[in-house]
């Protein structure tokens, strides 16, 4: 899993994301936001790369670790499910 910002020194969350999704050994790592930009322009932009995940910074420790729990916990119902396909 990789945790990523919107906002970095030298390119922006977004474009890093899409650099991720575009590479066939990095695509289907999974990618959360988390980050301070919680204005309706930055997250329509994010969720339309469809990432796994966008949180903000000023969520407190215990919802945090409880989405990355709930993710982790989504994921195995996932595989699962696939293995009996």
């Amino acid at each position: 899993m990789i945790l990523l910002d919107y906002e970095m020194p030298v390119t922006s969350g977004p474009q890093v994301l899409e650099m991720i999704r575009s590479e066939t050994r990095t695509g289907t790592i999974p990618v959360i936001f988390l980050t301070g930009k919680g204005d309706r322009e930055s997250v329509v932009k994010v969720l339309a790369l469809k990432p796994d995940g966008y949180l903000l910074k000023s969520t407190d420790k215990a919802t945090l670790l409880k989405s990355l729990e709930d993710f982790f916990e989504k994921r195995k119902y996932e595989q699962l499910r696939e293995g009996q396909k």
